[in-house]
């Protein structure tokens, strides 16, 4: 059974940074896709950055460009996502996602409709 663990959550105040992680077991071969999505209290899950482990191809939301970088280990069994410059607007739980997909699905897909396996969540809170 595949299991996605997030770690690094917490609470800074603006202009600080985090770095998420999420650690991935339960499967013999590594997912091709992964991602981190958000959701703030009151809306709804959206994408933050995906991440394409075949050939390295990332989709970030139009929010956090310049601000998060999203990254992943060699061995695919971890991801991470430094997140500078944070915002108070950037408070939410933050979800780790993974999954195996063809046909160009990953990163773009992936960021617009989802993954397969999910992690719980870590929440992060940003005060101004």
């Amino acid at each position: 059974q595949v299991q996605l663990v997030e770690s690094g959550g917490g609470s800074v105040q603006a202009g600080g940074s985090l770095r998420l992680s999420c650690a991935a077991s339960g499967y013999t071969y590594s997912s091709n896709c992964m991602g981190w999505f958000r959701q703030a209290p009151g809306k709804e899950r959206v994408g933050v950055a995906v991440f394409d482990s075949e050939d390295g191809a990332t989709s970030y939301a139009e929010s956090v460009k310049g601000r998060f970088t999203i990254s992943q280990d060699n061995a695919r069994k971890t991801l991470y996502l430094q997140m500078d410059s944070l915002k108070p607007e950037d408070t939410a739980t933050y979800y780790c996602a993974a999954g195996w997909y063809g046909d160009n699905y990953c990163p773009s897909g992936a960021f617009d409709y989802g993954l397969d396996y999910w992690g719980k969540g870590t929440p992060i809170t940003i005060s101004s």
